[in-house]
């Protein structure tokens, strides 16, 4: 029993220690970082910082960029003249006028020479020679020749990719998922499908199908994993299925995607939220409205913003800004709860709501950016 209940001690220490998270602030023109408890972990010292990444965050000293690690030690000394955030294990680093990849020990990695260096996402980095890019792999080597004339940010293991106007998407191995042949397409790879246009028309392309949609105007992309996705008809929204199939009739003057089974519309000018049958659950009444979190609490504005739960209760009043746009970091535009926090605006400064409504640690800072996991 003893060595079950130790077992059961290290597995608990183990989740806890994996699921580590830091946010950025700034107070008192210094940069530091805190945990969900509000409190310090690395007290504020740095001119500039950026946020965590592989474990690792650049920070500033004498002009100088370098690396830190949770503990705020120098894990790769400050040497650089710039730094970009590491991504699937290594950052880009401007030294001597030289870009260069180095990895989460300050190694460098050899690459072919390019006029241009690009970060790592997702396990790769875009590759240009001349007018066309491929893409870089993680150990240095091509992993497509360059082939295109754009290819965009990958999510989801995918992204969009174009030669002169016609566009297609592939995926982080290189290979064609949907062939460079339509006039736009969406850039978020989804199991429900993506939005595309061809000759003309729009409609979704799913399981290797172009499914028109009747006379739609413009689609957007399918959000989480909801089956329905909005799209526009004479000025109207409404919502569409993978079969470019009308569910929801053009009805709203706007529309976005459907998260927790709900989704914000407006009607005059007034946003409310509709289940999947069109039913209004919350009735109109927000100046503005975003998607539901997938915890369920979504952003609403009246004056300013604040948050409500998917009865429709405000648990955040309205009196917050929500975004935001800091020249040193990276996702500054997240708004809305991310992992059990909303990070807002105050005339006092910035600070995270929980889900109780309750300001963490009771305090507002210069800046704030989102929580970010430090394993």
């Amino acid at each position: 029993m003893k060595t079950l209940a130790f077992l059961l001690v290290l597995i608990v220490n183990t989740s806890t220690l994996f699921a580590q998270e830091y946010a950025l602030v700034r107070e008192d023109g210094k940069f530091g970082f805190i945990d969900k408890t509000g409190a310090y972990v690395i007290d504020p010292q740095f001119d500039k910082a950026d946020s965590f990444s592989d474990g690792l965050a650049a920070a500033l000293e004498n002009d100088f960029w370098g690396f830190i690690n949770i503990k705020g030690e120098w894990a790769i000394k400050p040497e650089y003249d710039r730094v970009k955030m590491f991504n699937s294990g290594f950052a880009l680093a401007l030294k001597d006028d030289q870009w260069r990849y180095i990895d989460t020990s300050g190694k460098k990695l050899e690459t072919p020479s390019s006029e241009k260096y690009y970060d790592f996402e997702e396990g790769v980095a875009l590759y240009r020679s001349g007018e066309k890019i491929g893409l870089l792999g993680t150990n240095g080597k091509l992993i497509l020749e360059p082939t295109y004339d754009g290819i965009k940010k990958f999510r989801n293991g995918h992204a969009k990719v174009n030669n002169g106007e016609l566009w297609g998407m592939i995926d982080n191995t290189g290979k064609v998922i949907i062939p460079v042949e339509y006039e736009e397409i969406g850039n978020t790879y989804k199991e429900a499908g993506v939005y595309g246009k061809k000759d003309g028309t729009f409609g979704i392309i799913h399981d290797g199908s172009f499914n028109p949609i009747d006379n739609a105007t413009k689609v957007y992309n399918f959000h989480g994993d909801s089956k329905l996705t909005y799209a526009s008809r004479e000025k109207k929204a409404g919502f569409v299925n993978s079969k470019g199939e009308w569910v929801l009739e053009p009805t709203y003057d706007k529309a976005r995607a459907f998260s927790n089974g709900l989704a914000p519309v407006a009607v005059d000018k007034k946003w409310g939220y509709i289940n999947e049958k069109g039913e209004m659950v919350i009735e109109p009444q927000f100046r503005d409205a975003e998607v539901f979190s997938a915890s369920g609490f979504a952003p609403v504005k009246d004056k300013n913003w604040g948050f409500i739960d998917t009865s429709g209760k405000v648990i955040i009043p309205m009196e917050y800004g929500i975004s935001g746009n800091f020249a040193f970091f990276k996702g500054a535009e997240e708004k809305g709860f991310v992992n059990g926090l909303a990070r807002v605006k105050s005339k006092k400064g910035w600070g995270f709501f929980n889900e109780k409504g309750e300001l963490l640690g009771d305090k507002w800072f210069q800046n704030a950016e989102p929580f970010v996991s430090v394993k």
